[in-house]
C-alpha cells in the first residue's frame, strides 16, 4: 500500500474509502455466502469463490487511477466471506466437544495469511526488482500476480482434496440442509447472535484495521522502512497460529465449567485488555514500544476471535450457518467503521526525508495516532458493556447443562432428499 499511495498519489481521504470498500463488500457476501453452502456445499462454493477473486487480484495491478483501485480492491473484499464457509465447513467435521478449538484453529491459519503476506508480498516486490523485471515503484503491481495465482492453485487443491461432509459430497449423497423454519431469522431473533456480533466488530474489526493500516502507520509515523514495517505487521498477523485457536481452546474449557456465562465472561476480560492495550498504543511515540504494545493488545484481540467462535456452534444449533455469517459480517462492519473513524481522525503533515541515493526530499505523509487512541477507549467501553449483557439463563448448572446437550447433538442435521 505505501508504494501504490505513493505511485497513484492516493490522499489520505482516497485510502480510507479504500479500506471501506475492501470490508464493506465482505459485509454483504458474508451475509449471502451460508445460503450458498446450504445449496451448493462448501467445496463447491469455496472452489467458485477462490476462483472468481482470483480475477481482481490479478488485476489490481493494471490500476492506473483511484477509481480502479478502488473497484478492484472492492472486487478483492468478497473473498472475505471464505471466513464462513470455513467455520461452517469445521462445524459439520469436527466432533461437537471440540468444535470451538476447531473453528478458532481453522481461523487462526486464515488471519496468520494476512500475517504472511505482509511479511512475504514487499520481499517478493523487492525480488521483481532484483530479477530485472520492474522498477520499485512498478514492484507492486508484480507482486500481485502471485497471490492471484495461488489462489487458482488452492481453488484446484481444495475441490479435488476435501468433501463437503465427512462421509461424502452433498450431490453424491444426494441430501440436503433439514430445516422448516427460516434459519436466518432464528438466528436474528437471538440476542446472542447480536452479543457475538459487537463482540467480534471489537476484535476482529481492529484486526483487519491492524492488517491494513499498520504498515503505513508504522513507515509515516515512526520513520520504519517498508520491509520493516511489513515484519511487524505480519508478525503481528502471523501470532494468529496460536493466540486464534488459545482462545477457542480456554473458552471451550471455560464453557464446561461456567457455560456460557463464563464463556462470555473471557470473552470481555479479553476485550478490556485490548483496549487498554490499544490505547497505550496510541501514546506512545517509540517504536520499539509500540511494537510490543501491538503484540499485547494483539494476542488479546485474537483470543478474542478463538472465544466468539467457541461460542457460535451453541448460540442456536439450527442455524449455524446464519449465526456464523451475521457474527463473521459484524467483524466486518466494525472494520468499516474504525475506517470512517481513521479517515476522520488522520493528520496529514509533512517531512523532509534522505532517499536511498542520499538525496533530501519532502514527502507527504499521513498519522493516525489520534485514530488509535480513540480506537482503544471504545473498545475498552465495548468490553464493558459485553460484560454487562447478561448472556443466558441465570441458573449456572442449567448453562453448563446446556452446552453438554448441544454438544451430543449434530450442529447440522442432514437427510436424504426424495
Amino acid at each position: 500500500m505505501p508504494l501504490a499511495k505513493e505511485q497513484l498519489h492516493l490522499t489520505k481521504d482516497q485510502l480510507g474509502n479504500i479500506q471501506i470498500a475492501a470490508v464493506s463488500a465482505t459485509i454483504i457476501a458474508r451475509l449471502l455466502i451460508g445460503r450458498l453452502v446450504d445449496k451448493f456445499g462448501p467445496r463447491l462454493t469455496y472452489t467458485w469463490l477462490l476462483i472468481i477473486c482470483s480475477v481482481p487480484v490479478l488485476l489490481i495491478g493494471t490500476s492506473q487511477s483511484y477509481e480502479s483501485f478502488l473497484l478492484f480492491r472492492l472486487a478483492i473484499g468478497v473473498i472475505g466471506a471464505s471466513f464462513v464457509i470455513t467455520q461452517f465447513h469445521t462445524s459439520v467435521m469436527f466432533a461437537p466437544s471440540i468444535k470451538g478449538t476447531a473453528n478458532a484453529t481453522a481461523g487462526g491459519f486464515g488471519n496468520a495469511g494476512a500475517g504472511l503476506a505482509n511479511i512475504m508480498m514487499p520481499l517478493i516486490a523487492a525480488g521483481f526488482v532484483g530479477l530485472g523485471v520492474c522498477t520499485p515503484e512498478d514492484s507492486w503491481r508484480y507482486a500481485m500476480i502471485i497471490p492471484g495465482i495461488l489462489l487458482l492453485v488452492f481453488a484446484f487443491i481444495y475441490f479435488k482434496y476435501t468433501k463437503d461432509l465427512p462421509n461424502g459430497n452433498y450431490k453424491e449423497l444426494g441430501i440436503e440442509n433439514e430445516t422448516k423454519e427460516n434459519t436466518f431469522m432464528l438466528a436474528v431473533k437471538d440476542y446472542r447472535t447480536w452479543v457475538l456480533t459487537i463482540a467480534y466488530a471489537a476484535c476482529f474489526g481492529v484486526e483487519i484495521t491492524i492488517d491494513n493500516f499498520a504498515p503505513i502507520y508504522f513507515t509515516d509515523t515512526f520513520g520504519a522502512s517498508l520491509a520493516t514495517a511489513g515484519l511487524c505487521a505480519g508478525l503481528f498477523g502471523l501470532i494468529n497460529l496460536f493466540a486464534r485457536p488459545l482462545g477457542g481452546i480456554v473458552a471451550d474449557k471455560v464453557g464446561k465449567s461456567y457455560g456460557f456465562s463464563g464463556k462470555n465472561l473471557l470473552l470481555a476480560l479479553l476485550l478490556v485488555i485490548e483496549g487498554i492495550g490499544i490505547i497505550f498504543f496510541g501514546m506512545t511515540d517509540h517504536l520499539g514500544v509500540a511494537i510490543f504494545l501491538m503484540f499485547l493488545f494483539g494476542m488479546s484481540l485474537k483470543m478474542a476471535n478463538g472465544a466468539t467462535y467457541s461460542l457460535v456452534p451453541f448460540v442456536n444449533p439450527k442455524a449455524v450457518g446464519s449465526v456464523a455469517g451475521i457474527v463473521g459480517a459484524g467483524g466486518n462492519i466494525g472494520a468499516m467503521l474504525i475506517a470512517f473513524l481513521f479517515k476522520a481522525k488522520a493528520v496529514k503533515f509533512s517531512k523532509d526525508v534522505i532517499d536511498e541515493s542520499g538525496v533530501s526530499q519532502t514527502k507527504d505523509l499521513i498519522d493516525y495516532t489520534n485514530a488509535f487512541y480513540i480506537l482503544g477507549i471504545i473498545i475498552l467501553i465495548t468490553g464493558v458493556i459485553v460484560l454487562a449483557v447478561k448472556f443466558a439463563v441465570s441458573n449456572k448448572e442449567e448453562e453448563t447443562e446446556e452446552i453438554e446437550l448441544n454438544g451430543k447433538e449434530p450442529a447440522v442435521v442432514f437427510v436424504k432428499s426424495k
